[in-house]
């Protein structure tokens, strides 16, 4: 026996494996082998190596022909995506067996993991070549490769890839609003619906910042920005922005009459806004005493003027006469007897350096001088007729045999008489007691009306 012969009994005395392998195709034992051996008879060999997914590269003692003859060696190779499992080299041994079993299996990646918030589809599972695309949620970002691909060396081509938020939230704001402010009033109240923030991914926002003033405040005249924030639980955020005008309707600002003031409530010229007007003394004003700013932005009532007071001393009766002061001034009344009283004197010379005194107060004085039928009557440098003087005294009823003074308010009531000079100081002191010069006090020294010593 040769001694290649004897060296392949030999191996087959240390080896008592049997012969059959998965996925060869053969049975350890089987009609094939028998057929061989029938056919070859003297020849010992093994069935042929057949390899599913792959393929064997085999050697023979002597070159035979046939790959599978005593002592042959084969080394298993599987085709690129498969590997072998079981013997990478086996031998035909004498008993007709290969030395051990042998298999190609496909290769399998790791299971990949199922993304939080999105998932993945694959074409072949987890086995070779298979691709694998991952997909999220609605309002999730893919971080990450968006496919892998199983490589020969059973991983994947990337790493785990996964689903974040980043989308932030939306919100919509409210529409630019105007608003118009009421009458008297120099701000608006404004309403409107808090806007909802919607999430994109699991629709819960964590937080909602306003930033501005809130909805039903009064908000002043001019552009207002106003800013809503919302947050998810990723942090993302999402804002809106919207502006609010207030506009106030206002006239065409009034001023001041010459010769008079004028005083306005709310903020003097907006809708809803009334003006008063009033005159210096010694003038009389023409127009409307008050006028109102209305929604057209035009004012009502007429124009106001201040002219000097005209007073008609022609009239008939002394009434008719004190008439023309209703509500418009007071009257002091002096009277003599003769221009040479120097109680007289002394009053007319002191209450012409205090004019300016006078004239703040609404004061016209009327000098009564002389004893009926010589009398005459006078208004600074107008002239009043006797009989109308006279008239005067029987009226007021004032002596004209002694010197006196009578004070009247501006409705005509007799408030104030003296039989003796007094000072312009003291007669302003009087006046200023009354409830209407109180009034017209305030509105002087809002106007700065003042005499200058």
């Amino acid at each position: 026996m040769e001694s290649w012969v004897f060296a392949a009994l030999l191996v087959t005395a240390r080896f008592s494996l049997i012969c059959g392998h998965e996925g060869s195709g053969y049975p350890a034992y089987g009609d094939d082998e028998d057929s061989y051996a029938r056919r070859y008879k003297g020849t010992p060999w093994c069935a042929p190596v057949r390899v599913k997914h792959g393929h064997a590269s085999c050697q023979t003692p002597r070159g035979e022909y046939y790959k599978n003859v005593l002592g042959t060696r084969c080394k298993i190779h599987c085709k690129k995506g498969y590997e072998i499992q079981g013997h990478q080299e086996v031998l035909c041994m004498a008993n007709k067996r290969w030395s051990g079993n042998y298999v190609c299996r496909e290769i399998r990646c790791p299971k990949l993991s199922m993304p939080v918030n999105g998932g993945y589809k694959c074409s072949d599972g987890s086995y070779f070549n298979s691709r694998c695309e991952f997909f999220c949620s609605p309002g999730y970002t893919l971080k990450g490769e968006r496919t892998v691909t199983c490589l020969s060396s059973k991983t994947w081509s990337w790493g785990q890839s996964t689903c974040v938020d980043v989308d932030p939230p939306k919100i919509k704001c409210p529409n630019v609003r105007h608003k118009t402010a009421e009458p008297g009033k120099l701000t608006a109240r404004v309403t409107w619906d808090t806007p909802e923030g919607k999430d994109t991914a699991d629709g819960v926002l964590t937080d909602v910042i306003l930033k501005g003033k809130p909805p039903g405040t009064h908000f002043p005249e001019g552009d207002h920005k106003i800013s809503y924030t919302v947050y998810d639980r990723a942090g993302n955020k999402g804002s809106c922005r919207f502006s609010i005008r207030v506009r106030v309707l206002r006239c065409v600002p009034l001023t001041p009459p010459d010769n008079g003031y004028m005083k306005c409530d709310s903020d003097g010229n907006n809708y809803g806004a009334t003006c008063e007007f009033s005159c210096m003394g010694g003038y009389e004003l023409q127009g409307s005493t008050g006028r109102v700013c209305q929604s057209s932005m035009t004012w009502a009532g007429a124009e106001t003027t201040c002219s000097p007071m005209n007073i008609n001393v022609g009239v008939r009766t002394a009434a008719a006469l004190l008439d023309q002061f209703y509500e418009k001034r007071r009257v002091l009344i002096v009277s003599t007897p003769t221009a040479a009283n120097h109680y007289y004197r002394f009053q007319m010379d002191n209450l012409q350096h205090a004019q300016c005194g006078l004239d703040l107060r609404h004061v016209t004085v009327i000098e009564l001088v002389g004893i009926y039928p010589a009398q005459i009557g006078r208004i600074r440098h107008r002239i009043i007729s006797p009989g109308l003087t006279l008239q005067l005294r029987l009226l007021l009823q004032i002596s004209h045999n002694s010197y006196n003074m009578v004070l009247l308010d501006k409705q005509g009531n007799d408030k104030m008489r003296y039989t003796f000079p007094i000072t312009a100081a003291e007669v302003f002191t009087t006046i200023d007691t009354f409830p209407l010069r109180k009034d017209e006090m305030v509105v002087q020294q809002q106007a700065g009306q003042t005499c200058q010593p």
